[in-house]
């Protein structure tokens, strides 16, 4: 990785408890004015953030293992992102795309055309988040295919929004009393290696659920499949080899949009551009956000020209895709990742932190599977010795962990796995402090 002048000292530095008492005034304020519905992970706010460093407003220094759920792989304050920024915003924020055009627009389309899978011809609609591009590209397929199907899997996380919620597959908090939810949706078993009783192979797995959408759906019906290459939400669940390929081909043969959302896995943070690369599959539809912008809001769904071109004109946008600011930031954080080398970047932190993950694994009776790929990596929490999902364990270890100034997520349908999700351009000792922490809490709180 090419060297990176942080403004910020890359260290662990804790000068109060936490939450510290400024933290603790911004709370309180915050209850007479934030909806109770919108939670935060951490109990502290931030004042400054740079590299692998989360600063709060007590002065606090803590080792960011999340990234913002995975967006800020450059940082969060990367100098040419936000030297980018700061020129498009002196010149024009908003004409809106549908209205007057602007040449950034057009840039990012082509970067992802040449960046996503495949050397077919592609096309790019942009919008604001993940749940925008997702709900495109289920748009795009029934446009392009005149069927209405959709199938989604056990453990997904698509989103929040009427049709997302839907391929959501978690209750609480995405569904609960959010009801009722869009139709022709389906639900598929996912290949869950520790978890499949019978650890079944990727392709009988996938055989599994080609049998029951041809039973429950046919293909006549169906029009479209989507799936994350590794969920995210759901905890970070690879699955087995074969499954994707698997299933990508059954639906080329039956005309049916294979959708690959890669809004977590996406821009170099599974040590490749994209997770679909690592077993060669070539998605019709890829959604993308995250870490594609730096942190601004951002959102792309590129794939098949055929595709993308069937729906009529004015059938896809909306008033701030593809906002020249935050395109203007995509092109400065996608130099930035070429120019570090961020995918292999994120295998170097795969090389660093799965063996010791594996290790600690071997020593304690509490972690029931180390998995992940690149710089996204998880840790499943059990019962001791058993294969029991360990909810309140989960939260105590990452609590400990942040009481000793390390941030961190957790995820998964049980509550139970810990997610590393560093900045690919953490320095590697802050990296390797982060895990020492993490480790030496994990060994305190397995007996």
């Amino acid at each position: 990785m090419s060297t990176i002048a942080y403004r910020l000292p890359q260290e662990r530095l804790l000068r109060t408890a936490l939450p510290g008492p400024a933290s603790e005034a911004l709370a309180a304020r915050r209850k007479s004015a934030v909806a109770a519905g919108v939670v935060s992970s951490l109990p502290v706010y931030v004042a400054d953030a740079d590299g692998g460093v989360i600063v709060d407003v007590d002065g606090n220094s803590l080792i960011d293992l999340g990234s913002g759920i995975a967006v800020t792989s450059v940082g969060a304050s990367h100098p040419a992102v936000a030297a980018a920024v700061a020129d498009q915003a002196s010149r024009f924020t908003h004409t809106c795309f549908m209205v007057g055009p602007y040449e950034g627009y057009i840039q990012v389309a082509e970067e992802l055309a040449a960046l996503t899978p495949g050397s077919h011809d592609k096309r790019t609609a942009l919008f604001n988040s993940g749940a925008e591009a997702v709900e495109n590209a289920i748009k795009v397929a029934r446009a392009a295919t005149g069927k209405s199907g959709v199938v989604a899997f056990d453990h997904a996380y698509h989103g929040r929004t009427s049709l997302t919620m839907a391929l959501t597959a978690k209750s609480m908090p995405y569904k609960a009393t959010f009801g009722p939810f869009a139709p022709e949706v389906y639900r598929m078993p996912m290949s869950y290696p520790y978890r499949d009783e019978t650890r079944l192979t990727g392709e009988v797995a996938a055989q599994r659920v080609i049998a029951q959408m041809e039973a429950q759906i046919g293909a006549e019906a169906l029009a479209a499949i989507i799936i994350e290459p590794i969920q995210g939400e759901g905890g970070f669940i690879v699955p087995a080899p074969g499954f994707l390929p698997t299933l990508a081909d059954w639906a080329r043969r039956n005309r049916v949009v294979f959708i690959a959302d890669e809004v977590q896995t996406g821009f170099a943070r599974t040590g490749a551009w994209f997770a679909s690369e690592d077993e060669g599959v070539v998605p019709d539809l890829i959604t993308m956000a995250k870490g594609i912008a730096g942190g601004l809001p951002l959102a792309a769904l590129t794939g098949r020209a055929d595709l993308l071109d069937a729906v009529h004109p004015g059938g896809l946008g909306g008033t701030y895709g593809g906002n020249p600011v935050a395109c203007a930031a995509a092109l400065a954080t996608l130099q930035a990742m070429r120019f570090h080398d961020l995918p292999a970047r994120a295998r170097e932190i795969e090389a660093a932190v799965l063996p010791q993950l594996r290790a600690l694994a071997a020593e304690t009776t509490i972690i029931g599977d180390v998995r992940g790929r690149g710089a996204m990596l998880a840790i499943e929490i059990v019962r001791p010795g058993t294969a029991v999902p360990d909810r309140e364990r989960t939260k105590a270890i990452v609590a400990e962990a942040l009481a000793r100034g390390v941030a961190l997520l957790t995820c998964g349908t049980y509550g139970n796995v810990v997610r590393l999700l560093p900045p690919l351009v953490i320095p590697p000792e802050l990296l390797a402090d982060g895990i020492a922490v993490l480790t030496d809490t994990i060994r305190a709180y397995s007996h």
